[in-house]
């Protein structure tokens, strides 16, 4: 039987574990989205994590149960990047299970960023798993973050990330959600935005501002308010949303290249899920997307990223 790989991420969204079999090349997963009551945009920290603490014996259990003689290795997210001072109590629910598991398990103990892990499962899930031992440009689209990264091999952490720019003010996650509360869609708002956005018509020429590859996204917001008081249709403000978000996206995409050179795009996070968003970037700049399942929070790529970390030689 082969060795397995178990990884546990606990973000602001969701309670998530995954073991990754490398002879299947393939994984088993369970997740659990935190509750949050409509019209919130998101939790405490002190309430994410009383519902991780709740969440993870049951998620864990069956995992381990199962496979639980197999386990070699254990991964946690650590903090949201790989960056001094990135810290969210959160993410020390699944610090601790890690720890225990590990112990209980006599594994090899792994700590990864949140970060690293929508990368490493965008790899994954895109197809281009050889890119770990390449350098490429990462976008991480999420509820807190609209970053570009420039992303290099790294024997310590896996992946060697450089902020190369993001947003100056709200993250695209934000955007979408903020939107999300004013049309009184349940929070994460993102897959119900995309649906909406599917059911219009209109075609939004905008010109996002952007200085040196960093962003705005605050006046997404003023606008479909506007858009809202006015009366108009709720697929039509969901779809200047996200023409907005694909505007600022290609911008900094083309910002990335010319400064970094042509080097493989790879888009990760759960913003980057939208079908239009996607269609469109994957049409224009052959971007490689994190497939729908693997760009909302997932302990996938943190499990990935300790198999990694275990055999690779540079």
């Amino acid at each position: 039987m082969s060795k397995l790989y178990l990884g546990i991420d606990t973000s602001n969204y969701t309670s998530s574990c995954a073991v990754y079999d490398p002879e299947e090349d393939s994984f088993d997963s369970e997740k659990q989205l935190l509750p949050v009551a409509l019209g919130q945009l998101g939790l405490r920290q002190s309430d994410a994590v009383f519902h991780h603490t709740k969440n993870l014996p049951g998620l864990l259990s069956g995992l381990c149960g199962q496979y639980g003689d197999r386990i070699v290795c254990v991964s946690s997210s650590y903090a949201p990047r790989d960056a001094e001072g990135s810290y969210m109590p959160c993410f020390s629910v699944g610090e601790g299970f890690g720890d225990v598991l590990a112990s209980a398990f006599h594994a090899t103990r792994y700590h990864f960023s949140h970060q690293a892990g929508h990368i490493a499962a965008a790899l994954w899930s895109s197809g281009r798993a050889d890119l770990q031992n390449e350098k490429f440009i990462a976008f991480h689209f999420s509820g807190g973050t609209s970053d570009v990264l420039y992303v290099e091999p790294d024997n310590d952490s896996v992946f060697k990330i450089t902020l190369a720019a993001g947003s100056l003010d709200l993250k695209a996650g934000q955007a979408v959600d903020r939107v999300g509360k004013l049309l009184n869609l349940p929070f994460p708002s993102g897959k119900y935005i995309d649906g909406l956005a599917c059911e219009s018509d209109r075609e939004y020429k905008i010109k996002p501002y952007i200085k040196d590859g960093w962003c705005s996204f605050s006046g997404v917001q003023n606008k479909c308010e506007s858009m809202v008081k006015n009366g108009e249709k709720p697929c039509d403000t969901a779809k200047y949303c996200i023409d907005c978000i694909y505007a600022a996206v290609r911008l900094m995409t083309e910002h990335a290249l010319k400064k970094y050179g042509d080097l493989p795009l790879i888009y990760a996070g759960g913003v980057m899920c939208n079908s239009i968003i996607r269609k469109r970037i994957a049409e224009e700049y052959g971007g490689f997307f994190a497939s729908p399942e693997f760009s909302s929070d997932n302990a996938a790529g943190t499990a990935y990223l300790g198999y990694i970390k275990e055999n690779r030689k540079i």
